[in-house]
C-alpha cells in the first residue's frame, strides 16, 4: 500500500477527465490494504472517497477534501465452479479472461470501463444482460461494524442500474463472486441490435468470442469504447438512465411527439423508455453543443456526455441541466443521472 499528498488533479482518474484534487491519494493493492486503509481513516474521523476506474464518476471542480482510496487490489481465479474476481480487476480484462476461459455469462458486458468491485454497486447491464445474473455474492467490508462479511446477492437489493450498495458509503466491495457457464457459449442473446450483429435470433447462443467481438464493435460504433484519442469517448457512458413509467404516461409521451412509434419496453413497475429517443425527440441531437464548445452530447450516441477539453465539471452539469430540463418540458418525463456525483449535483 502505498500514500502521498498530491496536488494531481482527480481528473487524471476519471474517464471524464474532469474533477479537482484530493488532500491525499492511498492505493491499496490487496483486499487487506483496502481494509487497513478504510478502517484507519475512518478511526481518524477523517473523509475517504473509495475510488474505482472512475467510469461512473462526476467529480466537481472543487476536488475532494479528504483522502481516496484508490482500489487496486487485482486478479481472478476460478473456485468450487464459481469466478471469483477482485475489486480492483478492471472489468473489461476480466470479461476477456472468462471469455479466454470458455465461462459465459457477462460476455455482453464485454468494453464496458470500470473496475469488477463497482458492477454490483451499479449492477451494469448491456445488451440484455446485467450482473445480476450472474452474481452470487460480495465479500464487503462494512464500515460501521469494522467487519468483513459475504454477502449473498438477493441481499443486496439489485435493480435497474442500482442496488442497496449504490450512493451510500456504508461498505466496500472487495471481491465478487459469479456463476458462469462453462461450455464456451454465451448465454441466450437477447438484444435485437446485436442478434442482428452476429447474424442470429434472438434467444441463440453463440461462442463466446463471437459475442465479445460483435459487442465491442457495437460499442466502438457508439464511442463506448475508451479511446485517448476520441473524445468521444471522453464521457462518463450513458449519463442518463432510461425512465421507467406508468402504461398511461408512455401513453402521453407518445401523443406530445410527432412520432408514430417509439421504444418502450416491460419492466417492473411500468414500462420502461428509451432516454436517448426522448433526448434526442427533444431536440438534442448528436454533437449538441454545452458552453463554449468545450462539453458535447457525443457525436456517436445522445446518451454519453463528453468532455471536448478544456471543459470544467460545471460545463458538463450545465449541459446535463439543458437536456434534462429539455426532456421534462417536452414529454414531462424527468431524467435521473446515472453516474455518481461527488461534491456537485444536477
Amino acid at each position: 500500500m502505498t500514500s502521498a499528498r498530491t496536488t494531481t488533479p482527480l481528473a487524471g482518474y476519471t474517464t471524464l477527465r474532469l474533477g479537482g484534487t484530493a488532500n491525499r491519494i492511498v492505493r491499496a493493492e490487496t483486499a487487506e490494504d483496502v481494509v487497513e486503509a478504510v478502517r484507519s481513516l475512518d478511526a481518524a474521523g477523517q473523509r475517504l472517497l473509495v475510488l474505482g476506474g472512475g467510469s461512473n464518476l462526476v467529480i466537481a471542480d472543487a476536488g475532494f477534501d479528504g483522502t481516496v482510496v484508490a482500489l487496486a487490489n487485482t486478479g481472478s481465479r476460478i473456485e468450487e465452479g464459481l469466478v471469483t474476481v477482485e475489486a480492483g480487476t478492471p472489468f473489461d480484462e476480466f470479461v476477456a479472461w472468462t471469455v479466454a476461459e470458455g465461462r459465459g455469462g457477462v460476455e455482453t458486458l464485454s468494453g464496458i470501463p470500470g473496475l469488477a468491485g463497482a458492477t454490483p454497486i451499479q449492477n451494469v447491464g448491456a445488451y440484455g444482460s446485467e450482473i445480476a445474473e450472474t452474481l452470487v455474492s460480495v465479500d464487503l467490508y462494512e464500515r460501521s461494524s469494522g467487519q468483513v462479511r459475504t454477502v449473498p446477492a438477493a441481499e443486496l437489493g439489485l435493480a435497474y442500474r442500482t442496488s442497496l450498495l449504490k450512493n451510500t458509503d456504508r461498505a466496500v466491495v472487495l471481491r465478487v463472486r459469479l456463476r458462469l457457464s462453462a461450455d464456451g457459449l454465451s448465454g441466450p442473446i437477447r438484444y435485437a441490435e446485436l442478434a442482428r450483429a452476429l447474424g442470429v435470433e434472438q434467444g441463440q447462443r453463440v461462442p463466446l468470442a463471437d459475442a465479445r467481438s460483435a459487442v465491442l464493435e457495437l460499442r466502438r460504433g457508439k464511442g463506448m469504447v475508451l479511446d485517448p484519442e476520441d473524445h468521444d469517448t471522453w464521457s462518463a457512458g450513458s449519463f442518463f438512465t432510461n425512465p421507467i413509467v406508468s402504461e398511461d404516461q408512455a401513453d402521453a409521451v407518445l401523443e406530445r411527439s410527432s412520432a408514430e412509434s417509439m421504444p418502450r419496453y416491460p419492466a417492473e413497475g411500468g414500462v420502461k423508455l428509451s432516454a436517448a429517443w426522448l433526448i434526442q425527440s427533444a431536440g438534442f441531437g448528436k454533437g449538441h453543443p454545452g458552453p463554449g464548445g468545450r462539453v458535447a452530447l457525443s457525436g456517436k450516441h445522445v446518451l454519453a456526455l463528453t468532455n471536448r477539453g478544456g471543459a470544467s465539471t460545471e460545463d458538463l452539469l450545465v449541459l446535463a441541466r439543458e437536456v434534462r430540463d429539455g426532456v421534462l418540458e417536452a414529454f414531462g418525463v424527468r431524467l435521473h443521472n446515472e453516474p455518481v456525483f461527488v461534491g456537485c449535483e444536477l
